[in-house]
């Protein structure tokens, strides 16, 4: 994995931690009588925080495999 591969996963990895803290937070300051007219905001919030994070896991580890794809698709199409 390249340089630009792992800052580029360090820093998807960084953004999603940041989304996350910055949601918990406001969702923390909401009131009570604001609780039960969301429904399950955090439910659904956390579901999709946890699917970024997953996704940028996945695409640090296959980076490599997939940048080989891509440059012996180039190579084929160059010939």
């Amino acid at each position: 994995m390249n340089r630009t591969t792992r800052t580029l996963s360090a820093t998807s990895f960084l953004s999603a931690v940041s989304i996350s803290l910055v949601m918990a937070v406001a969702l923390r300051g909401l009131s009570r009588a604001e609780d039960r007219d969301r429904g399950d905001v955090p439910g659904w919030v956390m579901i999709t925080l946890m699917s970024a994070v997953l996704v940028a896991g996945l695409l640090a580890l296959a980076a490599p495999a997939l940048e080989g794809l891509f440059d012996q698709a180039i190579e084929k199409v160059g010939q």
